[in-house]
């Protein structure tokens, strides 16, 4: 397969081959062959601008030369050791991680390779905290995305996702997002609170002003642990390095990945206090930690912090919300930085999406009345200007049409992925 296409000379279409050689595990919307900056191309030559950035991952959009140069040199000189070796890069970027997420002298950094990895790390030190505690439950949100894995789905109560793999894991509690919720849930029985700030799968949700900082109150309490979940919100998406930090608290732990090597894959458990729960054999990645993928991960951190970029996310994500104010279908937006909800006053959300994709536009419609902006923390005027009139039209193509009628609708599109 080449840039012109599966199957030249042939019948055959790229989607027949998707069909043929991969799980049936949800759409394909279209064939990427390259990238540059914040667009992309398809097989037929098609330019499209990404404001989706891989669901929230290219931080520095497509083929940034620091992501190039740090993949090129250490291919070159180290890419692997497995996990019975320590490396410089490994040692670097956690050190890095702990001054940013100011975790004092006492933090801990664990490599994986994926969110929902560090999730599962995160998990397995609820499970140590309660079996030293006596402690048994975890406690997640109604409207959390934690992963896909069996112990991260067990943390993410949408029976979609569920209910074809029952029985989960044991010991789990799900809670509405509410103050008044949290405030019946956490109790001495519970080891665990994990908590997205933003809940990008449920549509872009943060939680209610106060609750992280009462959430920080009740489990230092109850002797329960706070784990933020900052999987999409970390590293710079929300405009601070991690969301957690607008709150002015400190978990006891944090989960990473997407952004974090803005494209290499890379997940990360950060722990503040002493982490005297695990020991050799609890847990291990043969993957994880990799000089290739710490290498990569230093060096977009590295330009994050050298460039400005978190100014550019604060500047650039208010022009955004600016820009959609009083568009067609648009009540209004919500989430921090360059993570956007666009809401919308109708069930319409995938139609929006599939018209700004034919005008050459790539959002996300996590839910059925919000599309979701995550475009590269690079964007300047030149971006926020073609996606202005491009998703301009995409509504107004959409809002001119006869929607159905909520009765007719239900949940999101099937072709969507948190």
């Amino acid at each position: 397969m080449n840039d012109a296409g599966p199957g030249a000379g042939s019948t055959q279409t790229w989607q027949d081959e998707v069909t043929r050689d991969l799980l049936n595990l949800g759409g394909r919307l279209a064939l990427l062959v390259r990238g540059e900056g914040s667009h992309v191309w398809d097989a037929d030559g098609t330019r499209y601008l990404d404001f989706l950035g891989g669901i929230a991952v290219n931080a520095l959009g497509h083929a940034h030369p620091v992501f190039v140069e740090a993949v090129s040199r250490q291919a070159a000189i180290l890419a692997h050791v497995s996990n019975y070796f320590a490396t410089p890069q490994q040692l670097e970027l956690a050190a890095r991680l702990k001054r940013l997420a100011g975790t004092g002298e006492h933090g801990h950094v664990f490599f994986a390779n994926s969110g929902s990895e560090a999730n599962e790390t995160a998990i397995k030190l609820a499970r140590l905290h309660g079996r030293k505690t006596g402690k048994t439950t975890i406690v997640s949100l109604n409207g959390a995305f934690h992963g896909r894995t069996m112990g991260s789905l067990s943390l993410t109560p949408k029976p979609a996702y569920q209910d074809p793999f029952r029985p989960l894991l044991p010991g789990v509690a799900h809670i509405d997002p509410t103050l008044e919720a949290l405030e019946a849930a956490i109790d001495d029985t519970v080891a665990a609170l994990v908590v997205e700030p933003i809940q990008g799968e449920a549509g872009v949700v943060p939680l209610p002003d106060g609750f992280l900082r009462r959430a920080r109150e009740l489990t230092t309490a109850h002797g329960a642990l706070l784990i933020v979940d900052e999987v999409q919100t970390g590293v710079g998406r929300t405009g601070e390095w991690f969301a957690f930090q607008r709150e002015g608290i400190l978990p006891d732990a944090m989960s990473l990945a997407k952004g974090i090597a803005a494209g290499f894959p890379l997940g990360a458990l950060v722990t503040f206090g002493d982490s005297d729960l695990f020991y050799p054999g609890t847990h291990n990645s043969t993957f994880g930690g990799n000089p290739l993928a710490t290498s990569v991960g230093s060096a977009v951190l590295t330009e994050i912090e050298t460039s400005g970029l978190l100014a550019n996310v604060n500047e650039r994500g208010a022009q955004l919300r600016a820009a959609v104010a009083g568009m067609p279908l648009v009540t209004g937006t919500r989430g921090a930085g360059l993570l956007i909800g666009v809401t919308l006053s109708a069930l319409v959300a995938a139609e929006v999406r599939d018209a700004a994709q034919r005008r050459g536009l790539i959002v996300n419609a996590p839910t059925s009345d919000v599309i979701r902006l995550a475009p590269a923390y690079t964007i300047g005027d030149a971006e926020v200007d073609e996606f202005t009139s491009v998703f301009a039209a995409a509504l107004a193509e959409v809002a001119a049409s006869s929607p159905r009628s909520e009765a007719d609708r239900s949940g999101t599109d099937p072709k969507d992925h948190a």
